[in-house]
């Protein structure tokens, strides 16, 4: 099958449902961002999240603009990224929906690292990071975050996202590999 990719002067048009349905399908960890100083203390559950490089240990952090965390995302120059464990859907629904501020947090237990910024106990790690650099990309900032700290991991099973739900990743088993033939 032949691609063919459009030409710098006439880019793609796609449709932002379509692009949306399209991500739906790629399965992604599911954690907590979650901040607190001068802006306030927040946090919102988020799949987009990745590591940049590790030296210096850093994630890319993507936020909406319209999130009711960004106002303290914009103004704090901390955050820790909590990675969920598959017992931890219900705080990701709390985290991710249009939960008080307030009754998020009360939702959990908290502990602190290097920063400051709320770290979830429990959680199968947690990456306390000071923003280094941010970048308005259409509706969303991308923070790049330089991990300061890190929370002992906690155990259980991944919680991920995909196909607009939650969905449970056995983590510590043995690896299959499929050989091309």
């Amino acid at each position: 099958m032949t691609q063919t990719r459009p030409s710098a002067a006439t880019p793609a048009s796609i449709e932002a449902d379509a692009f949306r349905g399209a991500m739906a399908r790629v399965a992604s960890a599911v954690h907590l961002v979650t901040t607190d100083g001068p802006g306030g203390r927040a946090g919102f559950t988020a799949s987009a999240v990745c590591s940049v490089s590790d030296a210096p240990p850093t994630l890319l952090v993507c936020v909406n603009r319209t999130t009711s965390a960004y106002a303290a995302l914009r103004e704090n120059d901390a955050l820790c990224v909590s990675t969920l464990a598959a017992e931890q859907a219900a705080i990701a629904a709390a985290f991710g929906g249009r939960t008080p501020m307030a009754a998020r947090f009360a939702a959990a237990a908290w502990t602190t690292l290097v920063t400051g910024a709320p770290a979830l106990r429990d959680a199968l790690t947690a990456f306390d990071c000071r923003i280094v650099a941010r970048h308005p990309v259409g509706t969303h900032d991308v923070l790049y975050c330089e991990v300061v700290g890190l929370a002992e991991p906690g155990a259980g099973h991944a919680l991920v996202y995909a196909d607009r739900g939650y969905h449970t990743v056995t983590l510590g088993g043995p690896a299959r590999r499929e050989d091309a033939a």
